[in-house]
Protein backbone atom coordinates (compact mmCIF):
# COMPACT_ATOMS: atom_id res chain seq x y z
CA UNK A 1 0.00 0.00 0.00
CA UNK A 2 1.42 3.35 -1.07
CA UNK A 3 2.37 5.70 1.72
CA UNK A 4 0.32 8.85 2.30
CA UNK A 5 0.52 12.05 4.30
CA UNK A 6 -0.65 11.65 7.89
CA UNK A 7 -1.79 15.25 7.88
CA UNK A 8 -4.47 14.38 5.37
CA UNK A 9 -5.40 11.02 6.90
CA UNK A 10 -8.39 12.29 8.83
CA UNK A 11 -9.81 14.00 5.76
CA UNK A 12 -9.34 10.90 3.64
CA UNK A 13 -11.02 8.58 6.08
CA UNK A 14 -14.05 10.89 6.42
CA UNK A 15 -14.29 11.05 2.60
CA UNK A 16 -14.25 7.26 2.25
CA UNK A 17 -16.93 6.88 4.94
CA UNK A 18 -19.07 9.47 3.20
CA UNK A 19 -18.59 7.83 -0.17
CA UNK A 20 -19.43 4.41 1.22
CA UNK A 21 -22.62 5.66 2.86
CA UNK A 22 -23.60 7.49 -0.34
CA UNK A 23 -23.43 4.38 -2.53
CA UNK A 24 -24.49 1.80 -0.03
CA UNK A 25 -27.90 1.44 -1.67
CA UNK A 26 -26.46 0.49 -5.05
CA UNK A 27 -26.45 -3.24 -5.41
CA UNK A 28 -23.13 -3.57 -7.14
CA UNK A 29 -20.64 -6.29 -6.44
CA UNK A 30 -17.40 -5.14 -4.86
CA UNK A 31 -14.38 -6.66 -6.47
CA UNK A 32 -11.47 -8.26 -4.73
CA UNK A 33 -7.95 -6.93 -4.56
CA UNK A 34 -4.78 -8.07 -2.90
CA UNK A 35 -3.14 -5.47 -0.59
CA UNK A 36 0.47 -5.81 0.50
CA UNK A 37 1.28 -4.08 3.83
CA UNK A 38 4.72 -2.57 3.63
CA UNK A 39 4.86 -1.43 7.33
CA UNK A 40 2.54 -1.06 10.31
CA UNK A 41 0.25 1.90 10.31
CA UNK A 42 1.30 4.65 12.73
CA UNK A 43 -1.15 7.54 12.44
CA UNK A 44 -0.36 10.99 13.82
CA UNK A 45 -2.53 14.00 14.57
CA UNK A 46 -1.69 17.25 12.94
CA UNK A 47 -1.71 20.51 14.84
CA UNK A 48 -5.04 22.26 15.15
CA UNK A 49 -5.32 25.85 14.01
CA UNK A 50 -7.91 28.13 15.58
CA UNK A 51 -9.62 30.73 13.53
CA UNK A 52 -8.56 34.08 14.93
CA UNK A 53 -10.60 36.30 12.72
CA UNK A 54 -13.93 37.67 13.85
CA UNK A 55 -16.47 37.31 11.08
CA UNK A 56 -18.12 40.53 9.97
CA UNK A 57 -21.72 40.91 9.01
CA UNK A 58 -22.19 41.97 5.45
CA UNK A 59 -25.45 43.84 6.01
CA UNK A 60 -25.57 46.59 8.57
CA UNK A 61 -29.34 46.58 8.44
CA UNK A 62 -29.45 43.26 10.23
CA UNK A 63 -28.44 44.96 13.47
CA UNK A 64 -31.28 47.49 13.34
CA UNK A 65 -34.55 46.85 15.19
CA UNK A 66 -37.72 47.28 13.25
CA UNK A 67 -40.18 49.74 14.78
CA UNK A 68 -43.44 48.00 15.54
CA UNK A 69 -46.68 49.92 15.93
CA UNK A 70 -49.81 48.27 17.26
CA UNK A 71 -53.14 49.23 18.74
CA UNK A 72 -55.57 47.37 21.03
CA UNK A 73 -59.23 47.33 20.22
CA UNK A 74 -61.13 46.85 23.50
CA UNK A 75 -64.77 45.84 23.69
CA UNK A 76 -66.90 44.29 26.51
CA UNK A 77 -67.56 40.55 26.60
CA UNK A 78 -70.54 39.16 28.50
CA UNK A 79 -69.67 36.41 31.02
CA UNK A 80 -71.61 34.55 33.71
CA UNK A 81 -68.54 33.01 35.40
CA UNK A 82 -67.88 34.15 38.95
CA UNK A 83 -64.60 32.90 40.47
CA UNK A 84 -64.75 31.71 44.09
CA UNK A 85 -62.56 33.49 46.63
CA UNK A 86 -59.44 31.62 47.69
CA UNK A 87 -59.05 30.59 51.35
CA UNK A 88 -55.72 29.89 52.98
CA UNK A 89 -55.37 26.50 54.66
CA UNK A 90 -55.52 26.77 58.47
CA UNK A 91 -52.49 25.81 60.57
CA UNK A 92 -52.98 24.80 64.19
CA UNK A 93 -50.52 26.73 66.28
CA UNK A 94 -49.97 25.95 69.91
CA UNK A 95 -50.48 28.80 72.27
CA UNK A 96 -47.14 30.04 73.49
CA UNK A 97 -46.72 29.53 77.22
CA UNK A 98 -46.66 32.73 79.20
CA UNK A 99 -43.72 32.83 81.61
CA UNK A 100 -43.71 34.92 84.77
CA UNK A 101 -40.78 35.75 87.00
CA UNK A 102 -42.64 35.66 90.32
CA UNK A 103 -45.22 33.51 92.08
CA UNK A 104 -47.08 33.16 95.37
CA UNK A 105 -48.64 30.00 96.82
CA UNK A 106 -51.09 29.73 99.70
CA UNK A 107 -52.81 26.66 101.17
CA UNK A 108 -54.66 25.48 104.29
CA UNK A 109 -55.71 22.05 105.48
CA UNK A 110 -56.76 19.87 108.38
CA UNK A 111 -54.49 19.44 111.42
CA UNK A 112 -54.26 23.23 111.29
CA UNK A 113 -51.87 23.00 108.34
CA UNK A 114 -50.74 26.16 106.60
CA UNK A 115 -48.35 26.44 103.65
CA UNK A 116 -47.08 29.58 101.99
CA UNK A 117 -44.45 30.41 99.38
CA UNK A 118 -43.39 33.64 97.76
CA UNK A 119 -40.71 33.90 95.08
CA UNK A 120 -39.72 37.22 93.53
CA UNK A 121 -37.07 37.97 90.93
CA UNK A 122 -36.15 41.28 89.33
CA UNK A 123 -33.69 42.10 86.53
CA UNK A 124 -31.59 45.09 87.47
CA UNK A 125 -29.98 45.18 84.02
CA UNK A 126 -29.30 42.92 81.06
CA UNK A 127 -26.81 41.00 83.19
CA UNK A 128 -27.62 41.54 86.89
CA UNK A 129 -30.60 40.28 88.88
CA UNK A 130 -31.88 40.12 92.45
CA UNK A 131 -34.37 37.74 94.01
CA UNK A 132 -35.83 36.29 97.16
CA UNK A 133 -37.76 33.28 98.44
CA UNK A 134 -39.99 32.92 101.50
CA UNK A 135 -41.33 29.51 102.63
CA UNK A 136 -43.54 28.46 105.52
CA UNK A 137 -45.04 25.10 106.47
CA UNK A 138 -46.70 24.49 109.82
CA UNK A 139 -49.22 22.23 111.52
CA UNK A 140 -51.01 22.49 114.86
CA UNK A 141 -50.79 18.73 115.40
CA UNK A 142 -53.48 16.42 116.68
CA UNK A 143 -52.09 12.95 115.91
CA UNK A 144 -54.26 10.23 117.41
CA UNK A 145 -53.08 8.74 120.75
CA UNK A 146 -50.20 11.23 121.09
CA UNK A 147 -50.15 12.79 124.57
CA UNK A 148 -47.37 15.35 124.04
CA UNK A 149 -47.40 18.44 121.86
CA UNK A 150 -46.81 17.38 118.22
CA UNK A 151 -46.95 20.74 116.45
CA UNK A 152 -44.22 21.79 114.01
CA UNK A 153 -43.14 24.96 112.19
CA UNK A 154 -40.68 25.43 109.34
CA UNK A 155 -39.99 28.95 108.08
CA UNK A 156 -37.18 30.13 105.82
CA UNK A 157 -36.18 33.21 103.86
CA UNK A 158 -33.47 33.43 101.18
CA UNK A 159 -32.03 36.41 99.32
CA UNK A 160 -29.87 36.22 96.21
CA UNK A 161 -27.94 38.55 93.95
CA UNK A 162 -26.28 37.45 90.73
CA UNK A 163 -24.79 38.42 87.40
CA UNK A 164 -24.54 36.60 84.07
CA UNK A 165 -21.85 38.08 81.86
CA UNK A 166 -20.02 36.82 78.79
CA UNK A 167 -16.81 36.00 80.61
CA UNK A 168 -18.09 35.11 84.07
CA UNK A 169 -21.30 34.32 85.96
CA UNK A 170 -21.68 34.53 89.73
CA UNK A 171 -24.26 34.72 92.48
CA UNK A 172 -24.44 35.30 96.24
CA UNK A 173 -26.98 33.73 98.61
CA UNK A 174 -28.00 34.72 102.13
CA UNK A 175 -30.57 32.69 104.04
CA UNK A 176 -32.14 32.06 107.42
CA UNK A 177 -34.29 29.11 108.53
CA UNK A 178 -36.14 28.41 111.78
CA UNK A 179 -37.60 24.98 112.56
CA UNK A 180 -39.62 23.97 115.62
CA UNK A 181 -40.29 20.30 116.39
CA UNK A 182 -41.44 18.36 119.44
CA UNK A 183 -40.11 15.10 120.87
CA UNK A 184 -43.63 13.67 121.09
CA UNK A 185 -42.75 9.98 120.59
CA UNK A 186 -43.11 8.52 124.08
CA UNK A 187 -42.87 4.71 124.30
CA UNK A 188 -46.23 2.96 124.55
CA UNK A 189 -45.30 1.55 127.97
CA UNK A 190 -44.11 4.87 129.32
CA UNK A 191 -45.34 5.34 132.90
CA UNK A 192 -47.12 1.99 132.97
CA UNK A 193 -45.70 1.25 136.43
CA UNK A 194 -47.11 4.49 137.81
CA UNK A 195 -50.59 5.14 138.98
CA UNK A 196 -52.60 7.13 136.43
CA UNK A 197 -52.40 10.33 138.45
CA UNK A 198 -48.60 10.18 138.81
CA UNK A 199 -48.25 9.28 135.15
CA UNK A 200 -50.35 12.29 134.18
CA UNK A 201 -48.25 14.58 136.38
CA UNK A 202 -45.03 13.23 134.87
CA UNK A 203 -46.25 13.69 131.30
CA UNK A 204 -47.61 17.19 131.96
CA UNK A 205 -44.17 18.25 133.18
CA UNK A 206 -42.44 17.30 129.91
CA UNK A 207 -41.66 20.25 127.62
CA UNK A 208 -40.75 18.45 124.37
CA UNK A 209 -40.09 21.47 122.14
CA UNK A 210 -36.84 21.79 120.21
CA UNK A 211 -35.94 24.72 117.96
CA UNK A 212 -33.29 24.80 115.21
CA UNK A 213 -31.86 27.92 113.56
CA UNK A 214 -29.70 28.03 110.43
CA UNK A 215 -27.84 30.99 108.98
CA UNK A 216 -26.42 30.43 105.49
CA UNK A 217 -24.04 32.47 103.34
CA UNK A 218 -22.82 31.12 100.03
CA UNK A 219 -21.91 31.82 96.47
CA UNK A 220 -20.95 30.37 93.09
CA UNK A 221 -18.77 31.66 90.30
CA UNK A 222 -18.30 30.15 86.82
CA UNK A 223 -15.83 31.27 84.13
CA UNK A 224 -16.75 30.67 80.49
CA UNK A 225 -13.31 30.82 78.89
CA UNK A 226 -10.77 29.90 81.53
CA UNK A 227 -9.02 26.83 82.87
CA UNK A 228 -10.39 27.92 86.26
CA UNK A 229 -13.85 26.52 85.56
CA UNK A 230 -15.94 27.29 88.64
CA UNK A 231 -15.96 27.53 92.43
CA UNK A 232 -18.60 26.86 95.11
CA UNK A 233 -18.45 28.44 98.56
CA UNK A 234 -20.80 27.92 101.51
CA UNK A 235 -20.86 28.75 105.20
CA UNK A 236 -23.53 27.50 107.65
CA UNK A 237 -24.09 28.36 111.29
CA UNK A 238 -26.47 25.88 112.95
CA UNK A 239 -27.78 26.08 116.52
CA UNK A 240 -30.62 24.81 118.71
CA UNK A 241 -32.59 25.71 121.84
CA UNK A 242 -30.22 23.68 124.07
CA UNK A 243 -27.14 25.82 123.35
CA UNK A 244 -25.75 23.46 120.74
CA UNK A 245 -23.78 25.21 118.01
CA UNK A 246 -22.08 24.21 114.77
CA UNK A 247 -20.12 26.01 112.05
CA UNK A 248 -19.37 24.53 108.65
CA UNK A 249 -17.36 25.93 105.76
CA UNK A 250 -17.18 24.26 102.36
CA UNK A 251 -15.14 25.33 99.32
CA UNK A 252 -14.80 23.50 96.02
CA UNK A 253 -12.88 25.16 93.16
CA UNK A 254 -12.72 23.25 89.86
CA UNK A 255 -9.93 23.43 87.26
CA UNK A 256 -10.57 22.05 83.76
CA UNK A 257 -8.52 21.98 80.55
CA UNK A 258 -7.93 19.78 77.49
CA UNK A 259 -4.90 17.58 76.88
CA UNK A 260 -4.69 15.72 73.54
CA UNK A 261 -8.46 15.90 72.95
CA UNK A 262 -9.19 14.65 76.48
CA UNK A 263 -10.87 16.80 79.13
CA UNK A 264 -8.85 16.92 82.35
CA UNK A 265 -10.77 18.04 85.43
CA UNK A 266 -9.53 18.59 88.98
CA UNK A 267 -11.68 19.34 92.03
CA UNK A 268 -10.05 20.91 95.07
CA UNK A 269 -12.03 20.42 98.30
CA UNK A 270 -11.92 22.06 101.73
CA UNK A 271 -14.62 20.85 104.15
CA UNK A 272 -14.49 22.14 107.73
CA UNK A 273 -16.97 21.45 110.53
CA UNK A 274 -16.77 22.23 114.25
CA UNK A 275 -19.32 22.42 117.02
CA UNK A 276 -20.28 21.62 120.57
CA UNK A 277 -23.11 20.17 122.67
CA UNK A 278 -23.64 21.58 126.12
CA UNK A 279 -24.53 18.26 127.77
CA UNK A 280 -24.10 14.57 127.17
CA UNK A 281 -27.14 12.29 127.18
CA UNK A 282 -26.81 11.29 130.83
CA UNK A 283 -26.22 14.92 131.84
CA UNK A 284 -23.05 13.97 133.72
CA UNK A 285 -20.46 16.12 131.96
CA UNK A 286 -19.03 19.34 133.31
CA UNK A 287 -17.61 20.57 130.01
CA UNK A 288 -19.21 20.90 126.61
CA UNK A 289 -18.87 18.04 124.12
CA UNK A 290 -16.77 19.49 121.29
CA UNK A 291 -15.92 18.17 117.86
CA UNK A 292 -14.04 19.45 114.83
CA UNK A 293 -12.89 17.89 111.56
CA UNK A 294 -11.19 19.46 108.54
CA UNK A 295 -10.94 17.52 105.28
CA UNK A 296 -8.61 18.60 102.46
CA UNK A 297 -9.12 16.80 99.16
CA UNK A 298 -8.04 16.74 95.53
CA UNK A 299 -9.87 14.74 92.86
CA UNK A 300 -8.29 14.75 89.36
CA UNK A 301 -9.98 12.94 86.48
CA UNK A 302 -9.98 12.84 82.70
CA UNK A 303 -12.45 11.64 80.09
CA UNK A 304 -11.63 9.49 77.06
CA UNK A 305 -14.08 8.82 74.23
CA UNK A 306 -13.63 6.45 71.33
CA UNK A 307 -16.38 5.10 69.10
CA UNK A 308 -18.99 3.73 71.52
CA UNK A 309 -16.77 3.83 74.61
CA UNK A 310 -16.59 6.56 77.25
CA UNK A 311 -14.06 6.29 80.08
CA UNK A 312 -13.81 8.59 83.09
CA UNK A 313 -10.65 7.78 85.02
CA UNK A 314 -9.67 9.51 88.24
CA UNK A 315 -8.97 9.31 91.95
CA UNK A 316 -9.70 11.24 95.13
CA UNK A 317 -7.09 11.92 97.80
CA UNK A 318 -8.11 13.27 101.23
CA UNK A 319 -6.23 14.36 104.31
CA UNK A 320 -8.50 14.50 107.35
CA UNK A 321 -7.61 16.33 110.56
CA UNK A 322 -9.47 15.67 113.82
CA UNK A 323 -9.00 19.03 115.48
CA UNK A 324 -10.11 17.84 118.92
CA UNK A 325 -8.36 14.48 119.24
CA UNK A 326 -5.24 15.16 117.13
CA UNK A 327 -6.05 12.09 115.06
CA UNK A 328 -5.13 12.74 111.42
CA UNK A 329 -5.71 10.29 108.57
CA UNK A 330 -4.88 9.92 104.88
CA UNK A 331 -7.37 8.40 102.38
CA UNK A 332 -7.23 7.40 98.71
CA UNK A 333 -10.38 6.55 96.73
CA UNK A 334 -11.08 5.33 93.20
CA UNK A 335 -13.05 7.49 90.78
CA UNK A 336 -13.58 5.34 87.73
CA UNK A 337 -16.58 4.71 85.52
CA UNK A 338 -17.03 3.51 81.97
CA UNK A 339 -19.92 3.14 79.55
CA UNK A 340 -20.35 1.28 76.28
CA UNK A 341 -23.19 1.66 73.79
CA UNK A 342 -24.16 -1.94 73.10
CA UNK A 343 -27.09 -0.99 70.84
CA UNK A 344 -26.86 2.77 70.36
CA UNK A 345 -29.03 4.59 72.89
CA UNK A 346 -31.26 1.53 73.28
CA UNK A 347 -28.82 -0.31 75.54
CA UNK A 348 -25.81 1.18 77.32
CA UNK A 349 -23.67 -0.86 79.66
CA UNK A 350 -21.91 1.03 82.45
CA UNK A 351 -19.70 0.09 85.38
CA UNK A 352 -17.36 1.74 87.82
CA UNK A 353 -15.83 2.02 91.26
CA UNK A 354 -16.01 5.15 93.39
CA UNK A 355 -15.26 6.16 96.96
CA UNK A 356 -15.48 9.27 99.09
CA UNK A 357 -14.85 10.77 102.51
CA UNK A 358 -18.27 12.02 103.62
CA UNK A 359 -18.33 14.84 106.14
CA UNK A 360 -21.14 14.39 108.68
CA UNK A 361 -22.67 17.30 110.57
CA UNK A 362 -25.36 18.00 113.15
CA UNK A 363 -27.34 19.95 110.56
CA UNK A 364 -27.30 17.10 108.03
CA UNK A 365 -28.47 14.63 110.67
CA UNK A 366 -31.34 16.92 111.75
CA UNK A 367 -32.45 17.36 108.13
CA UNK A 368 -32.91 13.59 107.97
CA UNK A 369 -34.28 13.03 111.48
CA UNK A 370 -35.46 16.09 113.47
CA UNK A 371 -36.05 14.04 116.66
CA UNK A 372 -32.39 13.73 117.64
CA UNK A 373 -31.14 14.48 121.12
CA UNK A 374 -28.60 17.35 121.30
CA UNK A 375 -25.94 14.96 122.58
CA UNK A 376 -24.41 13.47 119.44
CA UNK A 377 -20.97 12.25 118.45
CA UNK A 378 -20.01 13.69 115.06
CA UNK A 379 -17.44 11.94 112.84
CA UNK A 380 -16.92 11.50 109.07
CA UNK A 381 -17.83 8.33 107.13
CA UNK A 382 -15.15 6.55 105.13
CA UNK A 383 -16.89 5.14 102.05
CA UNK A 384 -13.99 2.99 100.86
CA UNK A 385 -15.56 1.89 97.60
CA UNK A 386 -18.84 1.56 95.75
CA UNK A 387 -18.44 -0.97 92.93
CA UNK A 388 -21.37 -0.93 90.51
CA UNK A 389 -22.52 -2.13 87.10
CA UNK A 390 -25.73 -1.77 85.18
CA UNK A 391 -27.67 -1.28 81.97
CA UNK A 392 -29.61 1.77 80.89
CA UNK A 393 -31.26 2.91 77.71
CA UNK A 394 -34.60 3.12 75.97
CA UNK A 395 -37.26 0.50 75.39
CA UNK A 396 -39.00 2.92 72.98
CA UNK A 397 -38.57 6.57 72.15
CA UNK A 398 -40.74 7.44 75.15
CA UNK A 399 -39.74 4.77 77.68
CA UNK A 400 -36.32 4.67 79.40
CA UNK A 401 -34.93 2.23 81.93
CA UNK A 402 -32.02 1.84 84.33
CA UNK A 403 -31.00 -1.27 86.27
CA UNK A 404 -27.98 -1.33 88.56
CA UNK A 405 -26.26 -3.55 91.07
CA UNK A 406 -23.69 -2.30 93.58
CA UNK A 407 -21.57 -3.41 96.50
CA UNK A 408 -20.62 -0.71 99.03
CA UNK A 409 -18.02 -0.95 101.77
CA UNK A 410 -18.19 1.77 104.44
CA UNK A 411 -16.35 2.38 107.67
CA UNK A 412 -17.87 4.50 110.41
CA UNK A 413 -21.27 4.64 108.72
CA UNK A 414 -23.82 6.66 110.69
CA UNK A 415 -27.07 5.01 111.87
CA UNK A 416 -30.05 6.40 113.82
CA UNK A 417 -30.96 4.44 116.94
CA UNK A 418 -33.49 5.17 119.68
CA UNK A 419 -32.05 6.42 122.96
CA UNK A 420 -32.22 4.31 126.11
CA UNK A 421 -34.35 5.87 128.83
CA UNK A 422 -35.83 5.72 132.31
CA UNK A 423 -38.66 7.53 134.04
CA UNK A 424 -36.58 9.69 136.35
CA UNK A 425 -38.27 13.07 136.79
CA UNK A 426 -34.86 14.78 136.70
CA UNK A 427 -34.29 13.72 133.10
CA UNK A 428 -33.97 16.13 130.24
CA UNK A 429 -37.13 16.48 128.14
CA UNK A 430 -35.58 14.38 125.35
CA UNK A 431 -34.52 11.52 127.69
CA UNK A 432 -37.85 9.70 128.09
CA UNK A 433 -37.42 7.37 125.13
CA UNK A 434 -38.67 10.10 122.77
CA UNK A 435 -35.40 10.94 120.98
CA UNK A 436 -32.70 9.31 118.88
CA UNK A 437 -28.93 9.06 118.90
CA UNK A 438 -26.32 8.50 116.17
CA UNK A 439 -24.19 5.36 116.30
CA UNK A 440 -21.47 4.24 113.87
CA UNK A 441 -20.62 0.89 112.35
CA UNK A 442 -18.50 -0.71 109.63
CA UNK A 443 -20.94 -2.01 107.02
CA UNK A 444 -21.19 -3.73 103.66
CA UNK A 445 -24.27 -3.16 101.53
CA UNK A 446 -25.40 -5.20 98.53
CA UNK A 447 -27.95 -3.20 96.57
CA UNK A 448 -30.07 -3.68 93.45
CA UNK A 449 -31.84 -0.75 91.88
CA UNK A 450 -34.30 -0.58 88.98
CA UNK A 451 -36.12 2.33 87.37
CA UNK A 452 -38.51 2.89 84.45
CA UNK A 453 -39.64 6.30 83.19
CA UNK A 454 -42.24 6.81 80.49
CA UNK A 455 -43.54 9.88 78.67
CA UNK A 456 -46.57 8.32 77.00
CA UNK A 457 -47.42 11.70 75.52
CA UNK A 458 -46.93 15.34 76.33
CA UNK A 459 -49.88 14.95 78.70
CA UNK A 460 -48.98 11.75 80.58
CA UNK A 461 -45.76 10.86 82.42
CA UNK A 462 -45.11 7.84 84.63
CA UNK A 463 -42.18 6.62 86.67
CA UNK A 464 -41.39 3.82 89.09
CA UNK A 465 -38.22 2.78 90.88
CA UNK A 466 -37.26 0.28 93.52
CA UNK A 467 -34.25 -0.39 95.74
CA UNK A 468 -33.48 -3.74 97.40
CA UNK A 469 -30.64 -3.96 99.91
CA UNK A 470 -28.87 -6.46 102.14
CA UNK A 471 -26.77 -5.17 105.07
CA UNK A 472 -23.85 -6.72 106.94
CA UNK A 473 -22.69 -5.15 110.24
CA UNK A 474 -19.51 -5.58 112.26
CA UNK A 475 -20.47 -4.11 115.63
CA UNK A 476 -24.14 -3.14 115.82
CA UNK A 477 -26.80 -5.81 116.18
CA UNK A 478 -28.73 -4.55 113.15
CA UNK A 479 -28.57 -1.87 110.47
CA UNK A 480 -30.77 0.37 112.58
CA UNK A 481 -33.65 2.11 110.75
CA UNK A 482 -32.42 1.14 107.27
CA UNK A 483 -35.18 -0.50 105.17
CA UNK A 484 -34.28 -3.42 102.91
CA UNK A 485 -36.96 -2.45 100.38
CA UNK A 486 -37.98 0.96 99.06
CA UNK A 487 -40.37 1.48 96.12
CA UNK A 488 -41.60 4.77 94.70
CA UNK A 489 -44.03 5.44 91.85
CA UNK A 490 -45.47 8.63 90.37
CA UNK A 491 -48.02 9.51 87.69
CA UNK A 492 -48.76 12.98 86.29
CA UNK A 493 -51.21 13.80 83.54
CA UNK A 494 -53.15 16.66 81.97
CA UNK A 495 -56.87 15.90 81.83
CA UNK A 496 -57.73 18.92 79.67
CA UNK A 497 -56.06 22.23 78.91
CA UNK A 498 -57.38 23.49 82.24
CA UNK A 499 -57.39 20.40 84.50
CA UNK A 500 -54.37 18.38 85.63
CA UNK A 501 -53.78 15.69 88.24
CA UNK A 502 -51.09 13.48 89.72
CA UNK A 503 -50.45 10.69 92.18
CA UNK A 504 -47.50 9.36 94.14
CA UNK A 505 -47.19 6.04 95.97
CA UNK A 506 -44.20 4.90 97.97
CA UNK A 507 -43.51 1.81 100.02
CA UNK A 508 -40.94 1.43 102.80
CA UNK A 509 -40.12 -2.02 104.10
CA UNK A 510 -39.52 -3.18 107.65
CA UNK A 511 -36.78 -1.63 109.75
CA UNK A 512 -35.13 -2.52 113.06
CA UNK A 513 -34.64 -0.40 116.16
CA UNK A 514 -33.71 -0.95 119.79
CA UNK A 515 -34.96 0.80 122.90
CA UNK A 516 -34.19 -0.07 126.48
CA UNK A 517 -35.86 1.13 129.66
CA UNK A 518 -32.87 1.00 131.98
CA UNK A 519 -35.12 0.84 135.05
CA UNK A 520 -36.04 -2.75 134.21
CA UNK A 521 -33.53 -4.37 131.87
CA UNK A 522 -29.98 -3.96 130.72
CA UNK A 523 -30.61 -5.86 127.49
CA UNK A 524 -33.55 -6.04 125.11
CA UNK A 525 -34.36 -7.56 121.75
CA UNK A 526 -34.56 -5.50 118.59
CA UNK A 527 -37.99 -4.15 117.64
CA UNK A 528 -39.33 -4.49 114.10
CA UNK A 529 -41.02 -1.40 112.69
CA UNK A 530 -43.80 -2.32 110.31
CA UNK A 531 -43.58 -1.58 106.62
CA UNK A 532 -45.95 1.04 105.23
CA UNK A 533 -47.53 2.47 102.09
CA UNK A 534 -48.08 6.19 101.64
CA UNK A 535 -50.50 7.22 98.89
CA UNK A 536 -50.73 10.87 97.81
CA UNK A 537 -52.74 12.57 95.08
CA UNK A 538 -53.37 16.06 93.76
CA UNK A 539 -55.67 17.77 91.29
CA UNK A 540 -55.53 21.29 89.93
CA UNK A 541 -57.41 23.76 87.74
CA UNK A 542 -55.72 26.47 85.66
CA UNK A 543 -58.18 29.32 85.81
CA UNK A 544 -55.82 31.49 83.74
CA UNK A 545 -52.16 31.83 82.87
CA UNK A 546 -51.72 33.50 86.23
CA UNK A 547 -54.11 31.77 88.64
CA UNK A 548 -54.20 28.05 89.50
CA UNK A 549 -56.19 26.30 92.22
CA UNK A 550 -55.12 22.93 93.67
CA UNK A 551 -56.26 20.23 96.09
CA UNK A 552 -53.81 17.79 97.68
CA UNK A 553 -54.48 14.65 99.67
CA UNK A 554 -51.60 13.02 101.59
CA UNK A 555 -51.59 9.64 103.35
CA UNK A 556 -54.89 8.71 101.72
CA UNK A 557 -54.93 5.33 103.48
CA UNK A 558 -55.21 7.28 106.79
CA UNK A 559 -52.58 5.09 108.45
CA UNK A 560 -50.59 6.54 111.34
CA UNK A 561 -47.50 4.55 110.47
CA UNK A 562 -44.20 5.07 112.29
CA UNK A 563 -41.42 6.49 110.17
CA UNK A 564 -39.33 6.55 113.34
CA UNK A 565 -39.93 4.46 116.44
CA UNK A 566 -42.80 5.79 118.65
CA UNK A 567 -43.36 8.79 116.34
CA UNK A 568 -46.56 8.13 114.33
CA UNK A 569 -47.32 10.48 111.42
CA UNK A 570 -50.48 12.41 110.74
CA UNK A 571 -53.35 10.50 109.13
CA UNK A 572 -55.26 11.71 106.06
CA UNK A 573 -54.20 15.26 105.24
CA UNK A 574 -56.18 17.46 102.84
CA UNK A 575 -54.81 20.81 101.69
CA UNK A 576 -56.55 23.30 99.39
CA UNK A 577 -54.79 26.30 97.96
CA UNK A 578 -54.03 28.63 95.07
CA UNK A 579 -50.95 29.64 93.11
CA UNK A 580 -50.64 33.08 91.51
CA UNK A 581 -47.94 34.10 89.01
CA UNK A 582 -47.10 37.71 88.32
CA UNK A 583 -44.56 40.23 87.05
CA UNK A 584 -43.67 43.63 88.42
Amino acid sequence: MAPFSSGRAGVGILFLLFAQSSFAQKKEQIGTETVNVVKSYAPTISDAFKVKEIPSLGEEENTKKEAVKYTIFSFPVASTFTPSKGKAAGVDKEKEAVLFQNYATFGVGNYGTFIGELFVNHDLSDTDYIGGMFRHHSSQGGIKNVVLDDRFYDTSIDLMYGSNRKEVSWNLDLGYQNQIYNWYGLPAAFGSTLVPQDRAILISGIRPQQSYSTLTLGGNVAFNESFFNKMNLKFNHFSDAFDSSENRFYAKPTIEFDVMDSAVKTDLIVDYVSGSFKKNYLNTNTEAMKYGVTNFGIAPSFVMQEDNWTLNIGAAIFYSMDNQNNNNSFYVYPKFNASYKVVGDLMIFYAGAEGNLEQNSYQDFVDENPFLSPTLRIAPTDQQYDVFAGLKGKLTNNVSYNIRGSYINERNKSLFKSNDYNENTANQYYAYGNSFQVVYDDMRTLNFFGEVKADFSKNVTFGINGSFSSFTNDFQQEAWNLPAIKINSSLDFNITEKWFAGANVFYVGERKDLQINTDFAANAAAVTLKSYFDVNANIGYKYSDRLTAFLRANNITNTSYEKWMNTPVQGLQVIAGVNYKFDF
